[in-house]
């Protein structure tokens, strides 16, 4: 495949991309009030999407797609009536398309057919309802080119308004306006004051600033494109199950770094399962415990305190407590005269293998998938929290960072190194007692009379060299975890540029990125959570007085 033909195909998966799903939102509202207008709309998508696909020779797609135009038209006439079987053949079709030009399902893959398997459904139903002495669509006179063997590789793209390319390049004219004058002050500073050249400096980190700030806008999208394949899945899965499930969305507008919206889709999807299979209950027992039959799942996002939070919300049965903890004793995760609080308790079924199901179905029960939630969040720096009524339903609050490029961090040293702690996970700062400053890598302070575990850095990192004779604390805390850092010398926050570790420094313990100094130096960004867990895993020693 040619360069400029890899182009083209790029260009057409991400527009397919769209379509696929525009139709699959038309389907499911053509099944929920079917009409004229309606199906005048699944005509219109499904009828683009075939012409592009035939443009670039995907002419499995094209087939597939005239199969599904040949049953719609059937629909239109009243030839066949629209039944919830025959609406699920029709958003199985979608995942066929998707897979005849090499996307992925959006649907769950347990509950979809192959795509040549759809296409034999399809076509038996038209002839079975094709009326007498229809002729059929003609033969096509010449076949178009083979399809290609293998997609071409996606390109991640994103659609970005015409207004904020114009103000983005405005800026970038005006820095190089700013720049040029900074530089001629420069170099005839005998005829400037200090107080002249640093305004001057001042005006273009403005605009540098209000830059990068726009940068961060473009990389923002909805949070309701991430929600809108779940309508689909909620469909499918309660059908799968017998049950009657109502999904609701609100905040869809909220806006979010397009890195998150990626990584929280398979934390969605184990929630949604999991609320599907456990949580919600069939229309008959919801009735015997005097409920509406038709119970609710719930998307909801909105801001809070620079953050987004997401929640995932059922009206069902609610998480039973004494089982967890029975579960959670035998898993070891708690001792057997051990009563964790309420928030720890309901946190453990996020543990890897912890499932208090007295059943495996396809769905859920294993222990798998919770874990993804907590594992995913936590790369994004986000916390997990778990609230649950008996009776009355279970919410997720997953709270995440508005973007993941740019960290307001607190820089410390050990040594000549310099380390970046996120900002949001700094608590307080504190002098190491006297009696601390001895060597060793973990240890325990009296802080406020309670005891602090804490590591430090650089018995942690290895950095060798004699501590000074003044240590300072970095407290940090992660959801419910607080520790200590011992450190150097504290050097104050600011905004950091996350930049990916190198293959020889990615999984070592205690680092999540690096980020450059205003003097060139690479500083390392610490993980938090693993910094932690290290300090809590520490041996305990007597707390001193």
């Amino acid at each position: 495949m040619t360069p400029e033909l890899e182009k083209v195909h790029a260009v057409f998966l991400a527009e397919a991309e769209e379509q696929l799903a525009t139709l699959e939102q038309e389907l499911l509202a053509l099944e929920r009030a079917f009409g004229p207008e309606p199906l005048q709309a699944v005509f219109r998508t499904i009828h683009t999407f075939k012409g592009s696909a035939a443009s670039v020779g995907f002419n499995e797609a094209v087939e597939l797609a005239h199969t599904l135009e040949d049953l719609l038209t059937l629909l239109e006439t009243q030839a066949i009536m629209l039944y919830d079987g025959l609406g699920s053949l029709l958003l199985q079709a979608v995942d066929g398309l998707r897979e005849r030009v090499g996307l992925t399902r959006s649907s769950d893959p347990s509950l979809g057919l192959p795509a040549a398997e759809v296409q034999g459904l399809l076509a038996s139903l038209v002839r079975a309802a094709r009326p007498a002495g229809f002729t059929g669509r003609a033969p096509p006179q010449e076949r178009a080119k083979p399809a290609p063997e293998t997609a071409a590789p996606r390109e991640h793209t994103l659609r970005v308004g015409l207004h904020r390319l114009d103000r983005m390049l405005d800026l970038t004219g005006e820095i190089a306006i700013a720049r040029g004058r900074l530089a001629t002050m420069l170099a005839q500073a005998h005829r400037y004051t200090p107080q002249q050249l640093l305004e001057a400096h001042g005006e273009g980190d403005r605009l540098y600033l209000d830059l990068q700030e726009l940068v961060m806008k473009v990389r923002m999208v909805p949070i309701g494109r991430t929600f809108q394949p779940f309508g689909r899945t909620v469909r499918d899965l309660s059908l799968h199950l017998g049950k009657q499930i109502r999904w609701e969305v609100s905040g869809e507008d909220v806006e979010v770094d397009t890195t998150v919206a990626e990584l929280i889709r398979d934390p969605l999807t184990h929630l949604v399962r999991n609320a599907v299979d456990h949580g919600l209950e069939t229309p008959e027992v919801r009735q015997a415990r005097g409920k509406d039959p038709t119970g609710t799942l719930a998307f909801r996002a909105f801001h809070e305190a620079g953050t987004i939070v997401i929640q995932v919300a059922d009206d069902g049965a609610g998480l039973d407590r004494e089982c967890i903890a029975a579960r959670a004793r035998t898993l070891g995760l708690i001792g057997p005269e051990e009563s964790p609080d309420d928030g720890t308790l309901l946190r453990l079924i996020l543990e890897p293998g912890f499932s208090t199901a007295e059943r495996v179905t396809e769905l859920s029960g294993r222990g798998v998938g919770m874990d993804v939630v907590k594992r995913n969040v936590d790369m994004l720096r986000g916390t997990v929290s778990v609230e649950s009524t008996p009776g009355q339903g279970t919410t997720f609050s997953l709270r995440l960072p508005l973007t993941l490029s740019i960290i307001e961090g607190f820089s410390v040293a050990v040594g000549p190194q310099t380390y970046v702690i996120p900002l949001e996970n700094v608590l307080e700062c504190v002098e190491l007692p006297v009696e601390e400053c001895h060597p060793g890598r973990t240890g325990f302070v009296n802080l406020r009379g309670a005891a602090l575990p804490y590591v430090r850095l650089r018995e942690h990192f290895g950095l060798g060299g004699s501590a000074p004779s003044r240590e300072n604390l970095v407290v940090i805390g992660h959801g419910r975890g607080v520790a200590g850092l011992a450190v150097d010398t504290l050097l104050g926050q600011g905004q950091t540029v996350i930049k990916p570790l190198g293959k020889f420094c990615q999984g070592l313990p205690g680092l999540a990125g690096s980020t450059l100094l205003g003097d060139g130096r690479v500083a390392l960004i610490l993980d938090v959570p693993a910094l932690l867990q290290q300090a809590v895993k520490a041996p305990p020693t007597t707390l001193p007085a």
